[in-house]
């Protein structure tokens, strides 16, 4: 084995590792990084995350027990570091650390390992362990910005997110061969087990309940509280778990959105997060299922104790009276469990929105037009309004409602929701008349102005084209934010 050049010695990752029982992490990088190398539609999706394409010719390997040439340190043993081969003469490399069970990464070690990767020319640093990081280029731990600036990418996944990945890779039929599948399979199985020590996210910060208990009581919070911070840090890595948790659920990717400013400046994220947190006593998340009518948004309310979780979609324009508007959106619900599912109404112009049960809307639609007698809604939110009292300051108690409301939202709602399509322009029937008319011939695909003929496609000179632009109308755009939720001025 020819061992890559910045390494004094290591040796190749393997499946079943020969470690100490102590020695969890080691096992479970080398597995990891045996399996990248082994299952290349698995290398494709995980490295896929980082921005990195994995090309036919390219060959990824992973080291295991690494020592390197530079900046020895009795501190710095990373678990591994991963070496792509482009296949065109180029290499990527990563330092890989990682932390299982309860043990959390620490921001000295990272940034040990990001000046050992600079001083041997390793791209990036890869770190594992059961924190959350809702995108890989985030960091679930805070790096100082001198530690940031030597070159080195960082990114992190979470045990959980890579055995998710796995998992829905194998609903498909995306393998060169069946080792691969059962190889991939065997890691499913591994990381899956209690005793291996991968965890979800199931709690949050020790000091959730003295913030609950403050905005219960009125006390002016300082943005500069330590329990905002911590409360926000735990909250982005509780969205990405439900993300992974419907992703499972569904089989398909959900991913939570971000503005482009928060990805690429997540210290940007957490400041403005932590102001609307201090600002409105709420939290907020928006996720994106594929092919959904509209995303998922998830407010958790610290003054009412409440989660809403609601999707949001324009009404259809053809449709003029409020009832009809109305009952297209029921027939969409009609086989759902609508407890505690409200329906809320926005009108054009300065008309204040409505809103009632769904349940009572399916005997009188027009319960919700209040005082709009002459006005039709524009659009629909429809939420579940999930009231947990004393539960909501319960640091696990809140993940586990609010990981039983979002997909309880979705089965029983949202995949039942669908977009409004405005319908396609309809010809005009034939006008009797001496107009002119077109008649198109099929043969010579020539268009000639001749008398009226009932055996030829034809449409009146003077309102060709008018059809479509008079039936266009601009749709509601899907996330408008329902007023109760969000204050006026966030809208």
């Amino acid at each position: 084995m020819t061992l890559p050049s910045m390494l004094k010695s290591g040796e190749v990752a393997r499946l079943l590792p020969v470690v100490s029982d102590s020695s969890k992490e080691s096992r479970a990088a080398s597995i990891l990084m045996a399996t990248l190398s082994s299952v290349k539609p698995y290398c494709e999706s995980m490295l896929g995350s980082l921005g990195l394409r994995v090309g036919k010719r390219a060959n990824l390997v992973g080291y295991a027990e690494v020592v390197f040439n530079k900046g020895l340190d009795v501190k710095s043993r990373p678990d591994g570091l991963l070496v792509l081969d482009t296949g065109g003469g180029k290499t990527w490399t990563a330092l890989v650390e990682a932390k299982i069970g309860k043990t959390d990464l620490e921001p000295e070690q990272i940034e040990r390992y990001l000046a050992l990767a600079k001083a041997n020319g390793i791209d990036a640093v890869i770190t594992l362990s059961n924190q959350f990081a809702t995108i890989p280029s985030h960091s679930p731990v805070k790096i100082s910005k001198a530690a940031q600036k030597g070159g080195v990418a960082l990114y992190h996944w979470s045990w959980v997110y890579a055995w998710t990945q796995a998992k829905l890779l194998m609903t498909e039929s995306v393998f060169e061969n069946s080792a691969q599948r059962f190889i991939l399979g065997e890691m499913v199985r591994y990381f899956g087990h209690a005793s291996i020590g991968v965890s979800r996210f199931d709690r949050m910060n020790s000091d959730w309940k003295d913030l609950v208990a403050k905005v219960q009581a009125g006390a002016v919070i300082p943005k500069t509280d330590p329990s905002v911070e911590a409360s926000v840090s735990s909250w982005h890595q509780e969205v990405r778990d439900i993300c992974l948790l419907m992703s499972r659920k569904l089989n398909t990717s959900v991913h939570a959105y971000l503005s482009r400013a928060h990805k690429e400046n997540p210290d940007l994220r957490m400041k403005e997060d932590c102001e609307a947190l201090v600002k409105s006593n709420k939290l907020y998340a928006r996720l994106d299922v594929p092919d959904a009518a509209a995303p998922l948004e998830v407010v958790a309310d610290l003054l009412r104790r409440s989660v809403c979780v609601y999707m949001a979609v324009a009404a259809p324009k053809d449709k003029k009276k409020t009832s009809a508007r109305v009952n297209w959106l029921i027939r969409q619900l009609s086989n759902s469990n609508v407890e505690n599912v409200y329906v809320r109404a926005n009108w054009p112009g300065r008309a204040p929105a409505t809103q009632a049960l769904l349940k009572n809307l399916r005997d009188d639609p027009s319960l919700i037009e209040a005082d709009n007698k002459t006005l039709s809604p524009v659009g629909f939110e429809v939420m579940l309004i999930h009231d947990m009292a004393g539960k909501f300051s319960g640091a696990k108690t809140f993940i586990e409602q609010l990981e039983d409301a979002v997909p309880r939202f979705y089965k029983d709602v949202g995949q039942h929701l669908r977009a409004y399509v405005p319908p396609p322009p309809k010809l005009k029937p034939r006008q009797s008349g001496g107009e002119d008319t077109l008649v198109v011939d099929l043969e010579s695909e020539s268009i000639d102005p001749v008398q009226d003929d009932t055996s030829s496609f034809e449409a009146p000179l003077n309102q060709v084209g008018t059809d479509a632009a008079s039936s266009a109308e601009t749709a509601l755009p899907v996330n408008n934010i329902p007023e109760e939720i969000f204050p006026p001025d966030e809208r």
